[in-house]
């Protein structure tokens, strides 16, 4: 071959030096990877992120898979308030926001998300101490304020976004951009579920409505559908799981006989065809749900006592009533292994009206808010409690970002916060009755222990025993995983 016809990669081979100079590095190497072998040294490539990757056999994608490591907890429930609470008006005491009250904040912005910045505000309810640790926890949440010993605060986490649905989509999915799976989803991709009668993964809307990212906080994205999460609650039932109109039990029972005879021909024809096996795998979860789903869904079996301890027989607020009973459905599915259980308090952006976005009206708005959560969510923990399950139950409380420790100028309300608000785990595996963490004094910036979310999110998968770095998904050439290249486990609420 001429040399002109050598592509330039290719012609400069034929360079002596080239050729001399490459051929001592790559005997170097070899010398070198066989040194680290016999000292042990090289990586173990029995944990890499490829061998880590779960194996899932298409016909029961929701069969129980191991963890990486021993878990504390078997499942979890994400309590989901939507709108960005305020960690001022909750669980982060700052008495020096108490002392400033009414003043400009010397160096902070003048413009913030909504429109400028007004003066410092006090919060808005009485901070009181709780429980043996006397954590100063306000008069909104009374309920839950009794529950503080159970759980642990973390006052400094911060996250990548303002705006409330991408920072839900950070919140949930690790990315701010759409198209990523939720936590739920790599959670059951990773374990599966105790219950094959039932979504491994279930997420339970406000009664007011879904949130401001709305399926994306329970989506697969690019992970199998089958791991994305089934939406209903109390008031509405999983959509399309009910025979058509007209077609009786014989008739169902019938066609569903019949499909499953042509599939499983089919597949006998194509044995290699995963994607076939999963629709089947799918239809017959669903056949089974029909007789499953009635059965956890309906409260009436619940005694009177536990609807009144939930405030699900409340007649004068309606909203916290239908809430409740959605506390209530998430105890259930609990109670039956579903693995992942996702129970949003709050909808979306409606001016802080169906939501916790408290820009202009907040102690207002926050007084019919607090209401709808607290006693429900107290009562939901104390349940599990009672009935052993928070031994094996992860609980999370969390909200996309915070708020800012003055007013929004011209109003009673506080604008958008990502640099510092606190969330809380409780149950399996989880320090009871600590604080790690903190902002300023002021509440404006968290400045001990510093979390990006990518640390919370790693810390639940870490009480699956799952290792955030390991859970892996190939896609478009790299390998994704919920923390990004990011991520430590937060130890110091670790049981």
């Amino acid at each position: 071959m001429d040399r002109q016809e050598l592509s330039i990669a290719g012609s400069s081979w034929l360079d002596r030096r080239r050729f001399l100079s490459e051929a001592a590095t790559g005997l170097g190497s070899i010398a070198l990877v066989s040194l680290l072998a016999r000292d042990g040294l090289l990586a173990d490539t029995t944990t890499d992120a490829v061998s880590a990757q779960p194996k899932i056999d298409p016909t029961r994608p929701y069969a129980p898979r191991p963890p990486h490591f021993p878990a504390r907890a078997k499942n979890v429930l994400v309590i989901f308030c939507a709108g960005a609470v305020s960690q001022l008006e909750t669980w982060d005491y700052k008495p020096e926001l108490i002392r400033h009250d009414g003043q400009r904040l010397e160096g902070g912005p003048a413009v913030t998300f909504q429109g400028p910045a007004g003066n410092l505000a006090r919060p808005q309810y009485r901070f009181r101490p709780r429980g043996e640790t006397g954590k100063m926890v306000s008069d909104l949440l009374p309920h839950l304020g009794k529950l503080v010993d159970d759980f642990a605060f973390i006052h400094s986490l911060t996250s990548k976004s303002n705006t409330h649905g991408p920072a839900e989509n950070f919140l949930s999915t690790g990315f701010v951009a759409d198209g990523f799976p939720s936590i739920g989803a790599w959670v059951t991709y990773a374990l599966g579920s105790e219950n094959q009668n039932l979504p491994a993964f279930v997420a339970i809307p406000d009664p007011r409505g879904v949130p401001q990212a709305s399926v994306n906080n329970w989506g697969s994205g690019f992970l199998p559908a089958e791991f994305q999460g089934t939406p209903f609650n109390a008031q509405k039932p999983i959509r399309h799981l009910a025979a058509p109109a007209g077609i009786g039990p014989e008739k169902n029972l019938a066609a569903r006989s019949l499909l499953e005879r042509m599939n499983t021909r089919h597949l006998a024809r194509h044995p290699g065809d995963g994607h076939l096996a999963a629709r089947i795998a799918s239809y017959e979860l669903a056949a089974r749900m029909q007789l499953e789903v009635p059965i956890v869904s309906d409260l009436k079996r619940e005694p009177a006592y536990i609807l009144r301890q939930y405030g699900a027989d409340q007649t004068s607020n309606p909203t916290k009533a239908a809430f409740a009973r959605n506390c209530i459905l998430a105890r259930r599915l609990i109670e039956r292994g579903v693995r992942f259980v996702q129970l949003f308090n709050g909808a979306y952006a409606s001016g802080g009206k169906l939501n916790w976005d408290g820009h202009h009206k907040l102690k207002e708005q926050y007084d019919v808010h607090g209401e709808i959560l607290d006693q429900p969510v107290a009562a939901l923990i104390e349940d599990l409690k009672a009935r052993g399950l928070l031994e094996e139950t992860l609980v999370v409380w969390c909200t996309e970002f915070g708020r800012m420790p003055f007013f929004q100028k011209g109003a009673r309300g506080r604008d958008h916060n990502p640099h510092g608000f606190t969330c809380w785990l409780a149950g399996a595996g989880v320090k009871r009755g600590v604080s790690h963490g903190a902002t300023d004094e002021l509440g404006r910036r968290a400045v001990e222990d510093v979390h990006l979310l990518y640390d919370f999110n790693a810390t639940i998968l870490h009480l699956l025993g799952l290792d955030h770095e390991r859970l892996t998904f190939l896609h478009n050439g790299i390998r994704r995983r919920l923390t990004n290249v990011e991520g430590n486990v937060i130890r110091e609420v670790l049981a």
